[in-house]
C-alpha cells in the first residue's frame, strides 16, 4: 500500500490565504488547482480523494504536495522557461531579492521603505552588483514575485483548546470522507454549516459575453450591458443559512431576514429532521456568537444534546478549517455577480433554484470538468 501524503502542518495565516487564492477566482488557473489541492489535504482530505474531486491523478497530487512542503507558496506558481538567459544569477537574483525584502535600515539608510532610486544604492555599496537599472531592479523583482505593496494585518488563533478542535474537525472529515468508520458513539453524518452573505439588492459587477466595440461604436450594432451606478436600499438585507454534507456532496440552504440564534436553532432543526433520529449528527461551525451556548441563553447545547446532535467548533480564526467556505465561490459567481434584483423574492428564487441545480448536477462528470469551480469541496 502507498504512503498516504498529506501536506505539513500548517498556520492559521497560510490557510486564510490559499482560502484567499482559491476565492479570488481571478489569477493563474494553475496556480488556483495546485491551492485547491493543497488546502484539501491541510483539512485532512486523502491523496485518492483529492484526484477524484480535482478530477486529476494521484501522482499529479503527490508531486503538489511534495512541492509545497519543500518549498512552500513558491510552489502554487507556475514558473515558464523562455527568451534569452538571465542577466543575473540565481544567486545574485535571491540575493537582491532578499535585500529588497529586508528593512532600509538594517542597511544603514535613514529610511522606513525604499523606492528603487534608493534599493539601488546599497546593491552596489554591498557588491551583490556592479549595476543595474531602475527598469532591471523593477523587472527582476517583479519576475521573482516581489512587488512594492501595502502592508496588510493578519490574525492568529490565541484558543487554548486549538489543537483538539483541529483534530476533532478533521477527525469528522475523515468519517465523512469513508476513510475512518465511525465507532458506536460517532456521528453518522456531519455537516459544515456558514451563513452566507449580506444578501443585498443593489447591482452587483460581473462579466457576460457582448460584441466588442472601439472607442466609437458602430450605429447599427446594439449596445453594450450597462449596470446603473446610483441606487439605494430600502428593503434591509437577507442572510442564507448554508450547509453541506461531504457524504452526500449536497448544499442546503435557508434564507432567514435576520442572523441570530433563533434563525439558527431553525436551520439546525430542519438539518436534523432530514436523518433519522437515532443517527447521530454533527455539524462543523465556526465561533459566531449565535452558534455559542452562554450563560444567558443555553438553547443551543441544551437542543443538541436533546437531538443527538454534535457540535463541533472550528478554532477562534481558522474558519478556513470549515470546508463550506469554497462552496461560497461558485455561488457568489453564478448567483449574485452581474445581478440587479429588484427584490428579496427574486434574488432568494435565483439561490435556491442555482443550489437545486447544483445538487442535481453533482455527478454530472462531464459538466464539472467543463465549469471546475462549480467542484470545491
Amino acid at each position: 500500500m502507498a504512503e498516504r501524503v498529506r501536506v505539513r502542518e500548517i498556520d492559521d495565516d497560510a490557510g486564510q490565504r490559499l482560502v484567499r487564492i482559491i476565492r479570488r477566482g481571478t489569477g493563474s488557473v494553475v496556480t488556483w488547482r495546485r491551492a485547491q489541492m493543497v488546502l484539501l489535504s491541510a483539512q485532512g482530505m486523502p491523496g485518492a480523494k483529492i484526484a477524484e474531486v480535482t478530477f486529476t491523478s494521484s501522482d499529479r497530487v503527490r508531486n503538489i504536495i511534495h512541492n509545497f512542503n519543500a518549498h512552500g507558496f513558491d510552489s502554487l506558481h507556475p514558473k515558464y522557461k523562455a527568451g534569452r538567459p538571465k542577466t543575473f544569477t540565481l544567486p545574485e537574483r535571491r540575493e537582491i531579492k532578499e535585500i529588497a525584502k529586508s528593512k532600509p535600515v538594517e542597511h544603514g539608510l535613514p529610511f522606513s521603505a525604499c523606492s528603487l532610486a534608493e534599493l539601488t544604492d546599497p546593491l552596489a555599496a554591498e557588491g551583490v552588483v556592479d549595476d543595474i537599472s531602475h527598469e532591471g531592479l523593477r523587472a527582476l523583482l517583479r519576475e521573482e514575485a516581489c512587488r512594492f505593496q501595502r502592508i496588510k494585518t493578519w490574525k492568529t488563533s490565541h484558543d487554548p483548546g486549538y489543537a483538539a478542535k483541529k483534530a476533532r474537525v478533521e477527525h469528522l472529515y475523515a468519517i465523512a470522507d469513508g476513510e475512518v468508520m465511525p465507532e458506536e458513539d460517532e456521528p453518522d453524518v456531519v455537516f459544515r454549516l456558514d451563513e452566507f452573505g449580506p444578501l443585498n439588492l443593489q447591482p452587483h459587477p460581473g462579466r457576460q459575453w457582448a460584441e466588442r466595440g472601439g472607442r466609437h461604436e458602430e450605429p447599427d450594432r446594439e449596445p453594450r450591458p450597462r449596470r446603473r451606478a446610483t441606487y439605494i436600499r430600502p428593503h434591509g438585507v437577507r442572510h442564507l443559512f448554508a450547509a453541506y454534507d461531504l457524504g452526500k456532496d449536497r448544499l442546503y440552504g435557508h434564507i432567514k431576514p435576520r442572523k441570530n440564534r433563533a434563525r439558527f436553532l431553525e436551520f439546525c432543526r430542519y438539518l436534523r429532521s432530514l436523518h433519522p433520529p437515532e443517527l447521530r449528527v454533527a455539524i462543523v461551525l465556526d465561533n459566531f456568537s449565535p452558534h455559542l451556548t452562554t450563560k444567558k441563553d443555553a438553547r443551543v447545547g441544551d437542543r443538541a444534546a436533546a437531538n443527538n446532535v454534535e457540535l463541533a467548533y472550528t478554532p477562534t480564526n481558522s474558519s478556513w478549517l470549515n470546508r463550506i467556505e469554497a462552496q461560497f465561490t461558485a455561488l457568489r459567481y453564478f448567483t449574485l455577480d452581474d445581478t440587479d434584483h429588484a427584490g428579496h423574492k427574486k434574488q432568494g428564487s435565483m439561490l435556491r433554484r442555482s443550489i437545486i441545480w447544483r445538487n442535481k448536477h453533482t455527478a454530472d462528470i462531464r459538466l464539472r470538468t467543463i465549469v471546475p469551480r462549480v467542484n470545491l469541496a
